[in-house]
């Protein structure tokens, strides 16, 4: 099969009202590494009044005031039977921060208002007047240490059909009280770690990357990339404070 033959759609989900923390970062790390290990990537966006495209390999989405959820909500909800659909066929995706409280049950914001969520995950999200703000270390047993920058006041409770991404090292994660942070359910992944989070991450962003040339193609074969520009942002990181 030649290069050009090998595409990978690649779905920036609601590009306009939820990319606040440089979530973007995260879109065109996939894209690059895609490139490297031999496909030829189409990075598309979707947002309100868009059709939903087709043949769609990976979804990425990011964070949002409360301001961007309320515009995105009644969309979100339309299409909300599709992306679930999709994460059912095992679509690999990421959900950063605001969508990743949308993509579970509800929002409840600081004034009791509930933003409903499409439910895709088992967690169900309340604001609390405590920012959660700093550097955060998490450790996967898949992906090892994940380093990240958190600022958020939704606090999130995972429910039993759900693991976490990872155990909180330093930080707060979903919330004050259980060391968990994210949420994993099929290929499916949703956390609070900006920074972007792909760049100091690049196993994440090639499991994505596996799981969607997978799904399409019925193999994958990484190519040997040098990371060691990725490995002095991590070890730079994980020296920075709280």
């Amino acid at each position: 099969m030649s290069k050009t033959s090998r595409s990978l759609t690649i779905l920036h989900l609601y590009s306009h009202d939820m990319n606040i923390y440089g979530d973007l970062g995260n879109v065109l790390v996939l894209k690059r590494r895609a490139e490297w290990h031999g496909f030829s990537p189409k990075v598309i966006e979707y947002n309100p009044g868009d059709r939903f495209p087709n043949n769609v390999d990976i979804i990425v989405g990011g964070g949002g005031q409360d301001s961007g959820q309320n515009k995105i909500q009644s969309d979100l909800l339309e299409v909300g039977p599709i992306l679930r659909s999709m994460a059912e066929q095992n679509t690999p995706m990421l959900v950063i921060c605001g969508l990743y409280q949308l993509f579970g049950k509800f929002f409840q914001t600081h004034d009791g208002r509930i933003i409903q969520g499409i439910g895709l995950l088992d967690i169900e999200t309340i604001a609390k007047p405590k920012r959660l703000i700093g550097n955060i270390i998490v450790h996967s047993e898949q992906f090892g240490d994940i380093i990240g920058y958190e600022n958020h006041s939704g606090q999130t409770y995972l429910g039993k059909s759900v693991q976490p991404l990872g155990t909180v090292v330093r930080g707060a994660g979903n919330n004050e009280k259980d060391k968990t942070e994210g949420a994993r359910w099929k290929n499916v992944i949703g956390s609070y770690m900006h920074g972007s989070l792909l760049p100091k991450n690049p196993r994440i962003a090639d499991w994505l990357i596996e799981q969607a040339a997978e799904k399409r193609y019925g193999t994958f074969k990484p190519q040997e990339i040098d990371d060691r520009f990725a490995q002095l942002a991590r070890e730079y990181a994980m020296k920075r404070p709280r």
